[in-house]
C-alpha cells in the first residue's frame, strides 16, 4: 500500500514534513452534528465542509499557496434543537474560547492568515472573529460560508437551507451511501416568524425548530441529483481555491487597494 499523505492536510501530514514548510494560511472547516430530516445523516454539515475545504485547498496547493487545513470542528450553535434528541450544541462562548486557543498555537508558530470555514447556518463567526482580531491584532482572520460561494440560480429549483435540494444533492455527489432514497424524506416545509420586522428581514431571532418543522429539513429536497450536487460544489470549491490563494499571497492593506 503506498502512503501518500496530503501535505495541506493536518489530518494526514508528519512532523517530516511540516518542520520543512512554511505555512502562510491555516483554514479550519467548522460544521455541526444534527438532525438532517430523515435521509441525511447527523453529520451532513461536517461531510460537506470538509470535502469543500480538501478539494479547495488542493487546487490552492497546486498554484503554489502553501496552507494547512485543520482538523473540522464537528459541533455548531444548536440552540434551537436542544429539544431534537443528540443534536450536539456548543455555545458561542465556547467557540470563541476553542478559536482563541487555535489563534494562540497559530501566531506562535509564524502562521498569520486564517479563514474559519463555515459550513453550518447556525454558527454565526463575525462578533467572534471582531473579538479576536483585537486579542490577535498581528493576525488576519476571516470567515467564509462555503455554501454561500457559489450562486444556487440556474442549478436548484427549490430554495432551503437545512437538508434541501442543495444539501441533498452535495451529500449525493460526495456521499451517497449515506443518503437515503429520496421517498424517505420529508417535504421539508417550515413555519416563519410573521410579525413584519422578522418578514421583512431587519428583526431577527432564533426559530424554534421542532414548532417550525415535522421532519427537520426546511425546504423540498425531492427534486435533489448528483448531477447538481456536483456542480454546484465544483463551483463552491473552485472560488474558494482562489479566495485561499489571494488571501494568503496579499497583505491587508494590498486587499483594501
Amino acid at each position: 500500500m503506498t502512503y501518500s499523505p496530503r501535505p495541506f492536510l493536518l489530518s494526514e501530514t508528519n512532523w517530516e514534513s511540516v518542520q520543512k514548510t512554511r505555512f502562510d494560511l491555516a483554514v479550519l472547516p467548522w460544521g455541526a452534528t444534527e438532525a438532517h430530516n430523515y435521509h441525511l445523516p447527523y453529520a451532513t454539515d461536517n461531510y460537506q465542509v470538509e470535502y469543500v475545504a480538501e478539494k479547495a485547498a488542493e487546487l490552492a496547493w497546486a498554484g503554489g499557496t502553501r496552507l494547512i487545513v485543520l482538523p473540522c470542528i464537528p459541533f455548531g450553535v444548536n440552540t434551537g434543537q436542544l429539544d431534537i434528541p443528540l443534536c450536539m450544541n456548543i455555545m458561542p462562548s465556547t467557540q470563541l474560547a476553542i478559536l482563541k486557543d487555535v489563534c494562540d498555537v497559530l501566531q506562535r508558530h509564524g502562521i498569520r492568515k486564517f479563514i474559519v470555514l463555515n459550513g453550518h447556518g447556525g454558527n454565526n463567526f463575525v462578533s467572534i472573529i471582531r473579538e479576536l482580531s483585537g486579542l490577535f491584532p498581528e493576525m488576519f482572520i476571516s470567515v467564509a460560508n462555503w455554501y454561500q460561494a457559489a450562486s444556487r440560480e440556474g442549478i436548484f429549483e427549490h430554495p432551503g437551507d437545512h437538508a434541501d435540494e442543495m444539501e441533498t444533492s452535495v451529500m449525493m455527489a460526495i456521499q451517497p451511501g449515506l443518503v437515503l432514497p429520496l421517498e424517505r424524506a420529508g417535504d421539508g416545509s417550515e413555519k416563519n416568524f410573521q410579525l413584519r420586522g422578522f418578514k421583512e428581514k431587519w428583526a431577527w431571532s432564533p426559530r424554534p425548530w421542532t414548532m417550525i418543522s415535522a421532519d427537520t429539513g426546511t425546504g423540498y429536497p425531492k427534486k435533489a441529483t448528483i448531477e447538481k450536487g456536483k456542480k454546484f460544489s465544483a463551483i463552491a470549491i473552485e472560488k474558494l481555491a482562489e479566495f485561499f490563494a489571494e488571501f494568503s499571497s496579499k497583505t491587508k492593506a494590498e486587499m483594501l487597494a
